[in-house]
């Protein structure tokens, strides 16, 4: 299976290592505006550079991994839809949930598969974690705590262009409220500071959250995030049911306890988010091209995608105008 890649920077270089690790998968083409990355990064791999002409007219392109910057994605969907093309794209969508919604009707209307890169949904631990909620280990699951904190932020000039932080980075948490909670918002409350940088702020938008949903079937979820934690990469969250909890915890590069007279100490956390979700991407991509060959649905679709972008965009509108959003 003959596959192209747009996006040539830091997780174009991870999909193309995972998509050259599957079995019958070639990378064919790498596309990117910096034509020296580019050309790296299709060397590596047995690749060629191309412009994104060539890959949509080429018959022989049947997958198109999206990897490029946020405000291509709407456009490279929906090329790649119109063109017959299987599609797994990074999130978000886009930042414009009515572009996002256009995006998901294209796909539809071309019956492509379309996989959003939700990649904490593939993660062992987490995946682990809702597998035996759906066994009824801890019953009916009623409180669900996020807790996503980043060991430092982004550069300002990112930042200014992200979206903001609730649409950049509590997007994947919204995922994993639906996904962990298999339910909807009904309410939504969110509040932010900026508290770790002041150029967070002068570039109009906030550095720490905290989220409180209330769900359709009136379960409780709470999301607390931080652009800053000094001790590493905080991904975590624990679920509360009628018969007990599951908690899901940070991932450590060891998990070797040193116990003393002075103290008992364990490793950081992984230092960011390409440790911590190593595997969760290689598993990611498994996934997609074993539903192709099958021609199963997709975990994490196009849909889901929407999903959480709307939920970004009712807490961004919650913070701003400090009141409660109804969905």
């Amino acid at each position: 299976m003959e596959a192209a890649l747009f996006g040539a920077g830091r997780i174009g270089k991870i999909h193309a290592g995972n998509l050259a690790r599957q079995p019958g998968v070639r990378l064919r083409y790498v596309v990117d505006v910096d034509a020296a990355a580019g050309a790296a990064l299709a060397q590596q791999h047995g690749a060629r550079v191309a412009t994104a002409e060539e890959v949509f007219a080429d018959k022989d392109v049947r997958v198109v991994v999206i990897g490029s910057s946020t405000d291509t994605h709407a456009d490279l969907i929906t090329r790649s839809a119109a063109a017959g093309k299987a599609i797994f794209c990074e999130k978000p969508v886009d930042l414009s949930v009515e572009r996002a919604r256009k995006c998901a009707a294209a796909v539809q209307a071309a019956g492509v598969a379309c996989l959003i890169g939700f990649q904490r949904r593939y993660d062992p631990t987490f995946n682990a974690a809702r597998q035996r909620i759906d066994k009824g280990e801890i019953g009916d699951p009623e409180m669900l705590v996020v807790t996503s904190r980043d060991p430092g932020a982004p550069p300002v000039d990112y930042i200014k262009r992200s979206g903001g932080i609730f649409r950049d980075m509590l997007i994947h948490d919204f995922d994993i409220f639906r996904w962990i909670l298999d339910d909807e918002a009904a309410t939504l409350y969110a509040t932010g500071s900026v508290l770790t940088d002041p150029a967070v702020g002068t570039a109009g938008d906030i550095d720490c959250t905290a989220v409180t949903i209330r769900t359709r079937k009136g379960r409780l979820c709470q999301i607390n995030t931080t652009r800053r934690a000094a001790y590493g990469y905080d991904q975590r969250f624990e679920v509360l049911g009628s018969k007990g909890m599951l908690q899901a915890n940070n991932h450590r590069p060891t998990e070797v306890v040193a116990s003393t007279a002075a103290s008992v100490s364990a490793d950081l956390p992984e230092h960011f988010f390409l440790e911590r979700y190593r595997a969760a991407y290689a598993l990611e991509m498994a996934h997609f091209f074993d539903a192709l060959a099958k021609g199963t649905k997709v975990r994490t679709s196009i849909e889901d995608g929407v999903k959480a972008l709307e939920l970004a965009d009712a807490a961004t509108t919650s913070w701003r105008e400090q009141r409660i959003v109804e969905l």
